[in-house]
Formats: C-alpha cells, structure tokens, sequence
C-alpha cells in the first residue's frame, strides 16, 4: 500500500505572452503511493489542472515545463521512470495505459460524431494488443464495472420478467446481446451527464491504469449523481489497488474522498498533510479561508466568511508578495427565534406572486414527425412568493427547475395555469405589455461567460436595459447609473469601459447581478447562479445578493441543486422532482425534518466537508 508510485520533485510550469512570463506551477513536490488518494484543492488559478496536464505530458504552446521531475514507477519497487524526459512517443504508451485521466467537462471530452462504442474500443485498441471483438467485450465488461449496464445475470432476469420464458436461453441470450449493443451504439447527446461521466471513467480505466487523475471529475454534476460517482471511484480504487489523484476547488468534496490533501494557491503548495487534519485543524490562512467559506447545513451565519476574511497580500521591501494571516471576526449565528419571527412577518406580507396549478410541457416527435405526446417538465405546480422572500429551489438535474423558472418570466410558454404576479395574470400578457412587466422582474443566469456578450462593454451591457425602456433623460444619466451598480456590487467604476474577457468569472457574475438591478426590480430568478465559481468567490457573491435584498427590498427565487447554498440563502424550500414539487417548508425544516425520501437522499448527498462531520468522519 506504501509503494510510492509517482514522486513530484520542484516541478515548474511555465506560460509566457505579450512579454510576461507567468509561473502556473512554482515549485511543487509531492508524492503519491499505491492505492491512496491525493486531493489537490484551490481555486481557479492555482496551478491544479496544470499539474495534471503536466504529469500527463499535455502541457502545450505557449506554456513549457520549465523544471523539475517526475517521476513513475509502474513495478512495486522497481526503477522509477522521469515522464519529463520520456520521447513523446514514449510517453504515448504510458498515457491511458498505466497513466489516465478523467476530464472536467465529459460532454466536450468525447467526439459528438462517435459512438460511446467506437471511443471505448478504440482507446483500448491504441494499449492493448487485442482483437476488435476483445476489445467490444472489454468495453462492455467496462460499463457494467461503472455500473452504466447491468450485469448479464441482471439484464437476463429484466427480460424474463417481461414473459420471455427462462427455457428459451438461446433467445435469451440473443436479447441480451442486443441490449449491450444498443448501449455501445448511443452517441455521447443521448446520455445524461452522470452518465457520460461514466463512460469518461470506463474510458480511464478500461487498460487497467496503475494511476488515475481525476480533474474536477463531478462539477457539473448534480450532488446525488456526485456522491454516486465517488463511491464507484472508491469501489475501483479498492478492487484494483489504484492511486488517485482528485482535483477540485471543493474542500468538502476533498473531504469524502482522500487519504491525503495538497492545498495550491497561485502555483505553490501552502499546506499539506492528512485529510483529517487539514479539515479539522487547518494552519495555513489560505486552507482556513477555503474550509470557513462553504456554507453548512449544521449552521446558519448572518453572513459567510470569504479567503479575504484570512488573509491579505502585501508587498515586502524586496517586491515579492507575502501572505499576511488575518484573525476574522466569527459571524453571528442566526437563532432559531430570529428565523421564527422573519417567516411569521413573511407569512404577513403579500403575496407577490402565486403560481396556480401551472404546467408546462414539450413535444415528443412521433415516426412520422408528427407530435406523439409532451414530455411534462412543469406539471401542476402551486406555490406563492411573499414580497420580499427568498424561496429556494432544488433538485436534481432534469426535474424541472430552470424550466419552471423561465415560465414565470413568461421566456418559456406554459401549456396550462397561471402566473399572477402583484394580482395581475400574466400568462395572456404579450407585446407592450409584457415587456414593461419585464422592468419588474429579471433572471441571472448560471453560466457569467455566456450571459454577456463578448463584443460589448460591461458598460453597454448593463445600459442596455435602460435604453430598452428609456430611463434616464441622457446617456450621461444612464452611464451615471451603469457605474453605481457596478461599485455596489464590488466593482470599480472603471470597469465600465472593459470587456467581459478581462474580468474573472466571479467578476462576471457581479456584473450580471448589476445589470439585473437596472430597472429596479421588484422580483428576480437566481438560476444556478454561484455554481460555476469557486467557492470563496462562491461565498462573496451569496454574501452581496443578501445585502442587495436588504437595501433594495427584492424577492428571490433561487434555483439549485445544492441544498447547503440554498438553506443558507432562503426563507421557505421547495422540493422538486419530476416537475412536481413534492416537499416543501422553510429551509431549517426541510433539513432537520425531510419527509420525503428524495429529499433524505438530497441532503444524505452533500458532500460538507464541514469541521462537524469530519470530526466524526475522522473519530
């Protein structure tokens, strides 16, 4: 268990442009053994991904490795191999062979135009010198590993409980080659994201690799399916006696899975050691700040600490920057009887909006293309919003959330119910009228990058608005306008004349939530709006739409899938799956007392990594 299996000594990676030279990675060592995984934790920017590509040898123009070694050492205590100094033809053998990699992003991983089939073989066929029908074999004995296929015995038994008699094993077993086949013949757009996930993992493992990195493998994936996906990398890990490295910029996913924890912050390693210990008694600022900044289910801050909060950068006499610790001042804890009382002044107010038995459903196309029936994403949903309630959102991808939300700004038509916002039905509303509704209610979108548009200034972009709806007598008053909202959510008025590319993706969320606020709006939709940041810049963006709320009087609803961000943001919780909203009740409710088994299984998911749970996770 002990063997070290890849050694990491002073490694340096380095990308230059427009003159400037910056060190990615500066000077990292670490060292992995068998069958034990390290979690490489930090944020965007800290040099994490860039350690993968280099030990995988994909570190391309214009970055270079400038220094260091790496060393592999495929047999227990044999020779170890420097990768740095392997032909890159060499090094084409060790890569998806001894050495794979999960990718991020499975979607964009896999060839739209292939099969999953086809990927699968021919990855096994470029490592192994098999015949196509083994290489069909060990793929499909690969699926059924990931758990994406069910075993024969188990197809066998579906098929015989349909009526296909036990006695016809010949037309059994025909049937159940068939159903293998017509897996390996879906293309990566017919397989949801857990599932492609999957193949990316069958992929990675079907050579039999000694090491595995996994880069950010369940980001985009929702908590039920992540859980799922770490358990199958825990069972793979066990039943080959494989090494890991798992990168991501979550400490409380870090927290669930590794043996080990490096914690990166611009290119060096600040802090490593156990898993345990770093959760539960972390000593470096940075590792503090990442721990302190996700929200948990097991408290309830008026507001979250951020990395800021740990540490500030200052320049030392010899112009190197130098990490000064910070000692923050622990937020309050809001009590039980605070809670109470908002949501009996909430239960007062008016209802800004009241949704009546709304349905919403899309066309499935039929042989002939014809309309054979619709798929029910929204189906007979009721619920209502108080002026000036937070009312989260949650579940699992598919159930119907962002759907739901889109009708309610009437961007989707509904088939059915309606939608009265400040007494008004606004499902008939169209032209004129609906567009000055719109003043009153607006949506952040999930994705900052694509939500503005590349070619306009951030200034432009949130003016725009108000020149839709021609408010402010002159552009000086509209600019005027632009720069305010740009400073109250925590960004420099000089911003305004800069383009979405030179900002971060933090950055760029801000400026969504600004150009939100143009029109002051009673009513705004977060939709998945912090899960694409990391989590310290997570935290800051949850800790202004407060604040916002606060001085703007606005109404949320907030779409996610993380019920931990949700319970620290909301006042009430709705529960939905399968475009029904099956549980719902104030947010400390909903977690202390789920009624209903799928919301055990959503809150069962989340991975914390909080103090608490470690403590007893480590006892």
């Amino acid at each position: 268990m002990r063997d070290t299996i890849l050694d990491v000594r002073n490694l340096q990676v380095e990308f230059s442009g427009d003159g400037t030279t910056v060190k990615a990675v500066n000077g990292i060592s670490f060292q992995l053994h068998r069958g034990e995984t390290l979690g490489i934790v930090g944020e965007s920017g800290s040099g994490k991904s860039v350690t993968s590509l280099a030990v995988m040898g994909l570190v391309q123009t214009p970055g270079k490795i400038s220094g260091g070694e790496i060393l592999f050492c495929p047999q227990a205590n044999g020779t170890p191999i420097d990768l740095l100094k392997l032909p890159p033809k060499e090094m084409q053998l060790y890569r998806g062979g001894d050495i794979a990699m999960i990718f991020q992003e499975p979607m964009s991983s896999l060839n739209p135009v292939y099969t999953i089939g086809f990927q699968l073989t021919e990855a096994i066929l470029r490592h192994q010198n098999i015949s196509a029908g083994e290489a069909k074999q060990k793929a499909i004995a690969g699926l059924q590993e990931v758990k994406l296929l069910p075993s024969d015995e188990q197809i066998q038994q579906q098929y015989i409980d349909t009526g296909v008699p036990a006695t016809d094993e010949t037309q059994l077993a025909k049937l159940v080659n068939q159903h293998k086949q017509a897996i390996l013949e879906r293309y990566p757009h017919q397989l949801s994201g857990g599932q492609l996930q999957r193949v990316m993992i069958a992929m990675a493992i079907s050579c039999n690799p000694l090491l595995l990195i996994a880069d950010e493998p369940t980001t985009a994936l929702d908590v039920t399916v992540q859980a799922t996906i770490i358990e199958l990398l825990r069972e793979l890990q066990t039943s080959r006696n494989m090494a890991i490295i798992f990168i991501t910029h979550d400490l409380g996913l870090i927290a669930e899975i590794a043996d080990q924890v490096a914690v990166m912050y611009k290119g060096k390693i600040v802090e490593y050691g156990e898993s345990g210990q770093i959760f539960t008694n972390p000593q470096h600022p940075y590792s503090k700040g990442l721990v302190a900044c996700r929200p948990t289910l097991e408290s309830h801050p008026q507001k979250l600490l951020t990395v800021s909060d740990y540490m500030q950068l200052e320049e030392s006499p010899t112009g190197e920057v130098v990490i000064q610790e910070k000692q923050p001042q622990e937020p309050l804890e809001v009590t039980s009887e605070e809670i109470f009382q908002r949501l009996a002044i909430l239960e007062q107010q008016a209802s800004l909006l009241e949704v009546r038995n709304l349905k919403v459903g899309f066309p499935v196309k039929g042989m002939f293309g014809g309309t054979k029936r619709y798929h029910m994403a929204v189906n007979g949903v009721s619920f209502d919003v108080k002026q000036g309630e937070t009312l989260g959102l949650v579940g699992e991808s598919g159930c119907g959330k962002t759907t739901l939300g889109r009708t309610l700004l009437r961007l989707i038509e509904p088939m059915g119910g309606e939608i009265i916002f400040q007494g008004q039905d606004i499902t008939p509303l169209s032209g004129e009228p609906l567009q000055k509704l719109r003043r009153q209610m607006q949506i952040v979108f999930q994705n900052p990058f694509s939500a503005l548009d590349p070619r306009m200034k951030v200034g432009d972009a949130i003016m725009e608005p108000l020149v839709i709806h021609s408010i402010g007598k002159t552009k000086k008053e509209q600019r005027e306008r632009a720069a305010y909202l740009l400073e109250r959510v925590g960004l420099s008025a000089d911003a305004i004349d800069r383009y979405p590319h030179q900002f971060s993706g933090g950055q760029r969320q801000r400026i969504c939530i600004a150009r939100s606020l143009a029109l002051n709006p009673k009513f705004i939709i977060c939709d998945e709006s912090v899960s694409a940041l990391d989590v310290s810049v997570q935290a800051q963006v949850l800790n202004l739409l407060k604040e916002l709320q606060d001085e703007f009087g606005l109404t949320y609803i907030f779409i996610s899938h993380d019920l931990s961000v949700v319970k620290f943001m909301s006042d009430r919780i709705l529960v939905m799956n399968r475009g029904e909203i099956v549980e719902q009740g104030s947010a400390t409710n909903i977690y202390r007392e789920p009624k209903e088994e799928y919301t055990q299984k959503l809150i069962a998911s989340i991975p914390t990594g909080s103090p608490e749970r470690m403590k007893r996770r480590v006892g």
